[in-house]
């Protein structure tokens, strides 16, 4: 979670048949594409987030808030005092405890290091899923899709995303873990097409004189 989302975000095994042509898959394909068309129409988003690290075996509970700021494939992300920067090719990694940056040019197609707004589309390409039903969230009504891996390999049994049925925004995302460990985010705030400036999603070292910068490259 310290490159987000991660991040991604901050963002999934059941063994599960879905039929291409029952209603509730298709009803959360649609539901997913609109999410999907929504986020995309927007020049950037701003969020505010919790994260939470859920183990269900320990009952124990660990949240951070954070924050988000998304232009097209670039980000900077704040969480867990860790500042992260993508400018669309390059990522730096603001490690704040211990004063250093690691860079890295990370690989598009390694799920680990998707930028948040690949996760928009993350759907269309190794998932089934389905349409779980309806929710009330902080007074919202939400649309419930449960997303299942392809993978049987994957760490994680399902993602289930919940979508406010007003503005097809997503307010939350779980991904369940098969070790008990849950991931969760939950959108608490969200702005839409706010000014951004290119220097954002980049790290600048003049301003961080102290840090020890380490490149990955």
């Amino acid at each position: 979670m310290k490159k987000l989302f991660i991040p991604i975000l901050i963002l999934m095994l059941i063994p599960v048949i879905l039929s291409a042509q029952s209603p509730e898959v298709i009803k959360a394909g649609n539901i997913l594409d609109k999410v999907s068309e929504i986020i995309q129409s927007y020049q950037s988003i701003r969020a505010d987030f919790t994260f939470s690290m859920e183990n269900t075996q320990a009952d124990v509970t660990d949240t951070h808030e954070g924050t988000i700021l998304i232009a097209g494939e670039k980000y900077k992300a704040s969480v867990m005092n860790v500042d992260s920067y993508f400018d669309g090719t390059t990522l730096w990694t603001h490690l704040k405890e211990v004063d250093e940056v690691n860079i890295s040019n990370p690989d598009p197609m390694d799920e680990t290091t998707l930028s948040p707004s690949s996760i928009f589309n993350i759907h269309k390409q190794g998932f089934r899923y389905i349409f779980s039903g309806e929710d009330i969230l902080d007074g919202e009504e939400v649309n419930i899709v449960d997303m299942f891996p392809e993978d049987r390999d994957k760490p994680y049994s399902r993602i289930k995303v919940y979508v406010n049925k007003a503005n097809n925004h997503i307010t939350k995302i779980s991904q369940i873990g098969k070790d008990g460990t849950n991931y969760i985010i939950d959108i608490t705030n969200m702005e839409t097409d706010v000014p951004v400036e290119s220097g954002m999603f980049t790290f600048d070292p003049d301003k961080h004189p102290e840090v020890d910068i380490i490149d990955m490259r």
